[in-house]
């Protein structure tokens, strides 16, 4: 493939751009699912005109999975990326869309909708210039990523056993490197119960559960592994009612990130193996570690190497990282499938007023995709 596909896409810089106004100029925040079907309609419709089978995967509370092919074939390749955000409605007038020094500012922009603007640039390039596919291509675009895709996890899941390789349009790292592993997480919740006294008259009788969660605070913090990349960190505690009462209870909520699967077993059966510490006190953990871990494989390698080598043909160079955060990556890759992420825009500020992306990036990093899917 001897076109400099870079070169192309710079001159269809401005149409992705206006692209990617429409989609950001339909607000989405997750819970809104009128808000989300509305764009959902616009980018079926986007993928249909180009021939695509676009199927519309109903849900009660959030938006409308789309779930859209191309090509024929056994083999399938799976494209995953979300277009909810955590930006509520409104948010556009506060961080209004606008171009300065070469960057694109506004809600959405970086995680992730340009990611699926670029996967419909270069699925429209490769049927313009009649690229053979060797796999048909499955375009599974969600609506609840942003808080931990609880309507899509299983339909992600099924479709990345189904795949042999799956491709992230999540938003590359800080420095542009593709992400070749993340970790997984999620929360723990630890309520103590005690029996409430009066402080000052009946205090030997109480059972103080603020001071029984104390003791698992220490000894949850003590289960952090740096070298084996786990973290635990006791974020939030609430508990008692006034100060002249002994509590009767108290919660605390655990942020949890691993590696490794190794690592998630280890500290679920820790989790679960905490016991009452003072006599009459009684403890209920509920949660979990929701998202396992995206492990580097021999498979990612190998994904990655390929896109490197694309990159070079185009001209420039790409690296690998390793992130803390995770994405539906996650789950395509817990399934066995070989998954490569961080294949969207280079930028900065998910979740924050500043986000935005990096406009003279985007024609390199679409050529990259392109290739990526040929290649396959």
């Amino acid at each position: 493939m001897s076109t400099n596909w870079t070169s192309y896409f710079r001159e269809q810089l401005p149409d992705m751009v206006e692209e990617l106004r429409t989609y950001v100029e339909m607000e989405t925040p997750t819970h809104n699912k009128e808000a989300v079907d509305r764009l959902g309609l616009y980018i079926a419709e986007r993928f249909r005109e180009l021939g695509c089978r676009v199927e519309r995967l109903p849900q009660q509370t959030y938006g409308d999975q789309l779930r859209i092919e191309y090509g024929e074939g056994e083999e399938q390749v799976l494209i995953l990326g979300h277009f909810d955000t955590v930006k509520e409605i409104g948010t556009l007038q506060k961080e209004p869309l606008r171009e300065e020094n070469g960057r694109l500012y506004g809600p959405g922009t970086y995680d992730m909708k340009s990611g699926i603007v670029f996967a419909y640039f270069a699925l429209r390039a490769i049927i313009s210039h009649g690229l053979p596919l060797s796999k048909k291509l499955v375009f599974f675009w969600n609506t609840d990523e942003e808080i931990g895709s609880v309507s899509s996890e299983q339909l992600i899941r099924a479709e990345a056993k189904r795949s042999k390789y799956t491709l992230v349009l999540e938003p590359a790292a800080g420095d542009g490197s593709l992400k070749t592993s993340r970790k997984g997480g999620g929360e723990f919740f630890l309520t103590a119960t005690g029996r409430a006294a009066h402080a000052g008259n009946d205090h030997a009788i109480g059972v103080n559960a603020i001071e029984e969660l104390a003791h698992h605070v220490l000894a949850i913090q003590s289960f952090t592994d740096y070298a084996a990349g786990t973290t635990l960190s006791v974020g939030t505690i609430k508990g008692g009612s006034v100060s002249n009462v002994v509590p009767d209870w108290a919660t605390a909520e655990i942020d949890v990130r691993i590696e490794s699967r190794a690592e998630a077993e280890r500290i679920t059966r820790l989790m679960n193996q905490l016991a009452p510490v003072l006599p009459g006190a009684e403890l209920k953990l509920e949660g979990g570690i929701a998202k396992p871990p995206m492990e580097r494989s021999a498979g990612t390698e190998k994904l990655f190497l390929l896109a490197q080598e694309q990159a070079r043909l185009e001209g420039f160079e790409l690296t690998e990282q390793g992130v803390g955060g995770t994405s539906d990556g996650n789950f395509a890759a817990d399934a066995g499938c070989p998954t490569l992420d961080g294949l969207g825009p280079a930028g900065d500020g998910a979740h924050a007023s500043h986000e935005h992306i990096v406009l003279d990036a985007i024609p390199g990093r679409v050529a990259v995709l392109l290739r990526l899917l040929t290649a396959l």
